[in-house]
């Protein structure tokens, strides 16, 4: 059985559709990226996987139950972490968790959570006075202390530092690999690429994509060709020129080019052969794969052509 499972879900605030035929699944275990821009009805899809609000049309299941008419059980078995947190300020670190955690039957220890989410410094702080990205840590804390089959987080690492954000990746990774189910919605798509077994795309309220980080790259993008526009081409005829050299379309971004390219080897043989040939050193020379970011903003680029 699949830990969530949605089909053709709808959901219409008058002529808003906020989700528009949306479907997908999420195997055990998986952790599973679900992108959209602001008002692509990806915090409206969750929050009706989380029972927090009625489809108007389709089917849901989480965890095999109807999170719309979900008990005790079903509540005992998720985790939340939302986006702003509405835990009171004179909470210390250590009150929060124990009364948080008082609700669920199966609670991990107090030292065990403040151990995974880098607090043990903070343990008997007031949350008031925290940081933002520590206070963030709480969130996080909260939303595992149960040991939920299905964690939901949503932009979980909002405020944090490099390093705290790296400490939330070893988070999720260890936990996916517990066996713990995770959907992510993020806008730090290198969180997505990064931590996603699979990614799904929503726009308008449509899912446009769906597949694993390097599906989606390998689908629509090839390897991205950059370098330094030399002083000896002018850059009137930048996209004209490179365009012939690289035999691809050439983007310009002021001295910047780059190029989308599907056979990498043979392009930089030729720009290369071309810059020795012409006595020309190519600065910032770059050869990379796309990443999830540039080919996210090429999908709903198109979706909102179209």
């Amino acid at each position: 059985m699949a830990a969530i499972e949605v089909d053709d879900l709808h959901k219409h605030y008058g002529d808003n559709h906020a989700v528009d035929g949306v479907s997908f699944r999420v195997e055990p275990g998986e952790v599973y990226a679900l992108l959209g821009h602001n008002g692509a009805g990806k915090s409206t899809a969750v929050e009706i996987l989380e029972g927090h609000r009625i489809a108007t049309a389709g089917s849901v299941s989480v965890l095999g139950f109807d999170p719309a008419a979900a008990d005790r059980e079903f509540r005992d078995r998720i985790g939340v972490v939302l986006q702003s947190s509405g835990v009171e300020n004179e909470f210390t670190v250590r009150e929060a968790i124990d009364l948080y955690g008082s609700v669920y039957r199966n609670r991990r220890a107090l030292d065990e959570v403040v151990g995974l989410v880098g607090l043990e410094a903070k343990v008997d702080e007031r949350i008031g006075s925290l940081s933002g990205g520590q206070r963030r840590r709480v969130d996080l804390a909260l939303g595992i202390i149960g040991t939920p089959d299905l964690l939901f987080l949503d932009e979980p690492t909002t405020g944090f530092d490099p390093s705290a954000r790296r400490l939330s990746w070893d988070l999720v990774e260890q936990l996916g690999q517990g066996g713990t189910t995770v959907l992510l919605t993020t806008h730090y798509l290198d969180e997505a690429e990064h931590l996603a077994d699979r990614v799904g795309v929503l726009a308008n309220g449509r899912m446009i994509a769906e597949g694993t980080p390097s599906e989606l790259i390998d689908g629509i993008s090839g390897t991205v060709v950059s370098f330094q526009l030399p002083e000896s081409v002018a850059v009137a005829d930048a996209v004209s020129t490179f365009g012939t050299i690289l035999d691809h379309e050439v983007r310009l971004c002021g001295r910047f080019v780059e190029a989308t390219v599907d056979r990498s080897t043979q392009v930089v043989h030729r720009l290369t052969g071309w810059a020795v040939e012409n006595n020309v050193e190519l600065e910032s020379l770059s050869v990379k794969r796309a990443s999830l970011e540039e080919v996210y903003l090429q999908l709903t680029e198109q979706a909102e052509e179209g």
